[in-house]
């Protein structure tokens, strides 16, 4: 009795061992499914944007400088200062100017005296020619130094209204109201406005209004029209996201290592003053947008089976003709049958792209790797041995 027993429980492990072997060999869908990876086909929004690198401006910079050249006497304001149109901010030293009016105005006297000296004379020579005691042409000399003398009064007139406008301008004022950006002289330096002007203030007009000047490729400027939405960062802030618009688009391009670029101005709100001039604004502008289309990874796009490989999981499905610039083949895991899809594509983002047509439903799994290329296969082919310990 108890040699047919052990036998009969020997018998029953071995059966129930073959049955476990045979229930964990996976079926065709489930080997396909171990060996690929996929993505799901969706449906949600696409947004294509341009990314670009741009420098926050004030709208309006004013860099004021002097059109006289002198000694830096006084300052009255200094960085960060907010200042009002027609406000004081640096005096030079006038002594040179006060001089130089001083002069002017003696000169401008002197005309005057000798204007009145050439008219008695030119009444006395008058009076003498009418009773014919000078010759004619003495009379129109009278007359000749009468205009001179008042053509030296005009100019010294000039003189004096040159020297008061430089007496003016050592007074630097402010030509808006704004805030001072930049200071870039000290008390006691000298100014020379001999060659060009120097820069001694910049001051911003409006800092709750800013723009940015981006630079965009030749490539992606095609797309980018005024008007467009902006959205972009900085690093001072990370994690908020700040507005704008696409102002202007200027044609004066400019080559870098060999690159056409273009200056597009982006306008951008600042009520709290957080941004400042000089940030760097990271920038992408929206070209396009689809709301609610079907769409799929470009992981699925970028996948190409291994023919040898693929070809005993395909479907018979082939496509009869190579698909054109618009066209892509995807290739779809369905009960464990590897079938290629020959679909129509529309816009990205760098992330999805939209299925314009093709046989594809939202929820349909796509091919993106096959893990036999990672020696993986092992691990779930039919050749793999099994160790059963009997005990």
């Amino acid at each position: 009795m108890k040699r047919p027993k052990r036998l009969l429980l020997i018998l029953s492990l071995v059966l129930l061992a073959v049955a476990v072997i045979i229930a964990w060999q996976p079926s065709d869908a489930r080997k396909a499914k171990s060996r690929y990876t996929t993505v799901a086909v969706d449906r949600g929004a696409i947004r294509k944007s341009v990314a670009a690198n741009g420098t926050l401006n004030p709208l309006v910079l004013v860099n004021v400088g002097t059109q006289v050249s002198g000694t830096i006497q006084r300052l009255q304001v200094d960085f960060n200062d907010r200042v009002q149109k027609g406000q004081t901010l640096a005096q030079l030293d006038p002594a040179l100017f006060n001089a130089a009016l001083a002069q002017s105005r003696a000169n401008l006297k002197s005309n005057e005296a000798s204007l009145k000296l050439a008219e008695a004379n030119a009444g006395r020579t008058h009076h003498l020619f009418e009773q014919g005691y000078v010759p004619r042409i003495e009379w129109d000399q009278a007359i000749q130094t009468v205009s001179s003398a008042r053509a030296n009064i005009e100019a010294a007139k000039a003189l004096v209204l040159r020297d008061e406008t430089n007496l003016r301008y050592s007074t630097i004022l402010s030509p808006v109201s704004g805030i001072v950006i930049s200071r870039n002289v000290d008390i006691g330096q000298t100014v020379a406005a001999s060659f060009q002007t120097p820069t001694l203030f910049s001051i911003a007009e409006n800092l709750k209004r800013m723009q940015i000047d981006t630079t965009v490729a030749e490539a992606d400027v095609g797309g980018i029209k005024v008007g467009q939405l902006a959205n972009f960062s900085v690093d001072a802030f990370p994690g908020r996201d700040y507005g704008g618009l696409v102002r202007q688009i200027r044609l004066n391009s400019q080559v870098l290592q060999n690159v056409v670029t273009y200056n597009v101005v982006i306008d951008v709100g600042n009520p709290d003053e957080s941004l400042l001039p000089g940030m760097t604004a990271f920038v992408n502008i929206g070209i396009a947008e689809r709301l609610d289309v079907l769409r799929i990874p470009l992981a699925a796009l970028r996948y190409k089976p291994v023919e040898e490989e693929a070809a005993p999981h395909r479907s018979p499905q082939t496509e009869s003709h190579s698909p054109d610039a618009d066209e892509k083949v995807v290739y779809r895991l369905r009960e464990g049958i590897l079938t290629p899809i020959t679909i129509r594509v529309g816009l990205y983002d760098g992330k999805y792209q939209e299925i314009v047509s093709g046989n594809l439903d939202d929820g349909d799994q796509l091919v993106t790797g096959d893990r036999s290329s990672l020696g993986e296969e092992g691990k779930t082919g039919p050749n793999q041995s099994f160790k059963l310990k009997m005990f």
